[in-house]
């Protein structure tokens, strides 16, 4: 495949900002953002146009006029966007000190758990009660906001799947966590209705090494994959999930 398909992990960041990356993906790139200065400078720049953003959604939609798409922005809109930006940056600067904190507790591979920093709009900053930390916003739903779930191991693949389930106005949320399991794969989350009907929630690709295998040798395959995505069926119409790779093979079942 080509390096334009794939992105190196250098060249991930802007897809990291913008959140078009999938959830594996993302992972993969906070791992790496960890230990890389370069990125994390690189990933800084891109957060400072979020006050521009904020100010552009602000605005009234309507018909731009050709002659203001050349037109000089006011003082006071500068003025504005200069404060935010550096406010912005101030934020950042303070909150970057206790990510390092938290890579450095990674690394030792302690408890992952960080303190929040609060900043009033006055400029002081307070530091609330330790809460657990998780590695991805996947991890954080199924062990902070998942009250229902249910689980199966397959007995053929050995393949174990617990899901977290949580009901929507949309339909139906749900996050795997997936145990015991090689690649290369490439795989989906399926749930699958009590009148047959199906959608793909998420998919993803397993590496070689795996995941969920706790005496690999490999450090990576011993955790587990976790990943979650949308389904527009009710939770009560759910009938079971099932995770099957690309090529249609069924590696684990569990029952809604």
């Amino acid at each position: 495949m080509t390096r334009h398909e794939h992105p190196s992990e250098h060249e991930a960041v802007g897809a990291y900002a913008l959140g078009v990356l999938d959830p594996a993906e993302a992972a993969q790139f906070e791992e790496h953002l960890a230990y890389c200065e370069a990125c994390a400078d690189q990933l800084d720049e891109f957060m400072g146009i979020e006050p521009l953003l904020a100010t552009l959604a602000e605005t009234p939609t309507a018909v731009p006029d050709p002659a203001a798409l050349h037109a000089q922005p006011s003082p006071q809109l500068l003025g504005r966007l200069v404060d935010e930006v550096a406010a912005k940056r101030q934020q950042r600067r303070r909150r970057g000190l206790y990510l390092v904190a938290a890579a450095a507790a990674l690394i030792i591979g302690g408890p992952t758990v960080v303190a929040t920093v609060v900043t009033s709009d006055d400029g002081r900053s307070t530091t609330a009660q330790p809460h657990a930390h998780s590695t991805s916003p996947a991890e954080d739903a199924f062990f902070n906001h998942m009250t229902a779930k249910v689980g199966a191991t397959d007995p053929a693949s050995k393949v174990s799947a617990k899901i977290g389930i949580e009901k929507k106005g949309w339909g139906t949320h749900a996050v795997l966590e997936l145990k015991n399991v090689k690649g290369p794969l490439k795989c989906n989350l399926v749930a699958v209705s009590k009148d047959g009907e199906e959608e793909i929630i998420t998919s993803w690709a397993v590496p070689k090494w795996g995941y969920g295998i706790p005496d690999s040798t490999h450090e990576m395959a011993k955790h587990p994959l976790y990943v979650h995505g949308g389904a527009a069926m009710d939770r009560s119409d759910i009938d079971r999930f099932e995770v099957r790779t690309f090529e249609g093979k069924r590696l684990v079942s569990v029952d809604a």
